[in-house]
């Protein structure tokens, strides 16, 4: 399974204006709780799932980047989020740069494999100063879908 199979359009939200990480984090989980199967976890419980991993410490990669994510047991298969802000916001990152491009990972609580597999895709991907850049051009969610999808197609 790659991160490309998982990109839907229904899943990718540009936001001019995100006050806070939890507002952002509150983002993530309505996109993840919307389309694609009507089936499946509220937006609270992924709320809450981010948010406990986040207290365990900031998925913040650094370079405006951050990828929270969780695991849910009435998941039935894995989901991913992309939230792009116009400005950043406070991740407490290690680089204490504020994130504006967040991609948000959602597993079933067994898919412990999955779970490692498309996390490290995403650092791969997202540790590259040319993919971020593309990200951020994007001019609209659509660009921003084949943007990702190209680069994050293989596994």
């Amino acid at each position: 399974m790659t991160i490309a199979e998982l990109i839907t359009a229904d899943r990718i939200g540009l936001e001019p204006e995100c006050s806070s990480q939890k507002r952002a984090l509150e983002t993530l989980a309505e996109l993840l709780a919307a389309g694609g199967d009507a089936e499946g976890p509220a937006s609270s419980a992924i709320f809450e799932a981010l948010s406990a991993r986040e207290k365990l410490g900031s998925t913040g990669l650094g370079h405006g980047v951050a990828i929270p994510h969780g695991r849910l047991p009435d998941l039935a298969t894995p989901r991913v989020a992309v939230l792009r802000l116009e400005q950043g916001v406070d991740f407490d990152a290690m680089d204490h740069e504020p994130v504006d491009i967040l991609i948000a990972l959602l597993v079933p609580e067994a898919a412990t494999n999955d779970h490692l597999n498309l996390l490290a895709q995403l650092a791969r991907g997202l540790s590259q100063p040319d993919t971020i850049a593309a990200l951020r051009r994007a001019g609209d969610a659509s660009a921003l879908e084949q943007e990702l999808v190209g680069r994050f197609s293989e596994g």
